[in-house]
């Protein structure tokens, strides 16, 4: 009889709760009069199990809902961490954009892709102080984002017969930023000029030594740069140095026309919100407008003064002063 008993399979009592007697079978007839007489019985009844789903998804719902609108589901990326798509648009900030790294002693102070050229004269040494070129453009670009207000503005103290006068300054400044290869090609973007008032940012053709002070000159190299807080008056100045304006630089291969075009639009890319320095991407490609063209298009150049944005990997890219080259 044992082993017979051991042979049979072992089950389960039908109703686990029967040894409390009556009152599991109570317990279940208070919840089915529950179910008949109260509208939330009924629904539970009705949807089973999706009536406790149904109220997580609308709060779901409404969270995801909530995320889209304000953005706060973007993930944030981590130090270091490149950022890819647009940029933070119009954010002054405070730190020069193309100053030269600080404490980059092992920098040559002679990389002969730095050195300006031979050409002709600019004057060494303005006044420091600036006046406005009158004229004034309608909006050009759609500006989804942002429109941006410029001044076209020259040091006092320049002799402008060195540059054209001031008018051909300020006519090259708005003709790249109205060329459908600069960045009003994308829509986020629009460039007014104005003459009056305040605007969003200024570019001044300034002597090397103004630039020195605006910019920083920590290795003897002629740059430009964009300084968003310049001055007791905190003012956002784009910095085109004259000495590079007349001569041009030796790495971009390009004649001295299209050079001002790439400093022009590399600097007014940091004003509008482009902070990063790119590298060449692609050997023998166009270099990307916010590679500092002035100084190498060479990666293995470009990580000697700028090693927080590119890495020495042998590629080399041709100059190229346009945002969108190929629009």
């Amino acid at each position: 009889m044992l082993h017979d008993e051991w042979r049979e399979p072992l089950r389960a009592q039908r109703d686990p709760l029967a040894a409390s007697g009556g009152r599991a079978r109570a317990d279940r007839e208070r919840q089915r009069q529950w179910r008949k007489q109260t509208w939330l019985g009924r629904f539970v009844s009705t949807y089973g199990w999706r009536a406790y789903a149904l109220p997580v998804l609308a709060v779901l719902s409404v969270v995801v809902i909530y995320q889209t609108v304000t953005g706060t589901s973007a993930v944030k990326p981590a130090a270091g961490e490149a950022i890819q798509g647009p940029p933070a648009i119009g954010v002054v900030g405070t730190s020069i954009l193309d100053a030269p790294p600080r404490g980059l002693a092992a920098f040559d102070d002679n990389l002969p892709a730095g050195m300006l050229p031979d050409g002709g004269p600019f004057t060494e040494a303005g006044n420091k102080t600036w006046h406005v070129v009158p004229g004034t453009t309608p909006q050009i670009g759609q500006g989804t984002a942002k429109a941006f207000r410029y001044t076209v503005e020259i040091e006092d103290g320049l002799d402008s017969t060195m540059f054209g006068g001031d008018n051909a300054f300020a006519q090259m400044v708005d003709q790249t930023l109205a060329n459908p290869k600069g960045w009003t090609h994308n829509p986020q973007f629009a460039f007014i000029r104005i003459d009056n008032g305040k605007p969003d940012f200024r570019i001044s053709l300034v002597s090397p030594v103004t630039v020195r002070e605006g910019c920083g000159y920590e290795f003897r190299l002629e740059t430009s740069c964009y300084n968003p807080v310049y001055g007791s008056d905190r003012q956002a100045r784009v910095f085109i140095n004259e000495a590079r304006w007349v001569r041009g630089a030796l790495p971009f291969e390009g004649d001295i026309g299209s050079y001002r075009q790439y400093v022009i639009n590399h600097e007014v890319g940091h004003a509008i919100g482009y902070v990063r320095h790119e590298p060449c991407d692609k050997q023998g490609a166009l270099a990307p407008v916010m590679m500092q063209q002035t100084f190498s298009t060479s990666n293995d150049d470009g990580a000697k003064f700028d090693p927080e944005f590119v890495k020495p990997d042998g590629k080399t890219c041709r100059f190229n002063p346009w945002p969108y080259p190929i629009a």
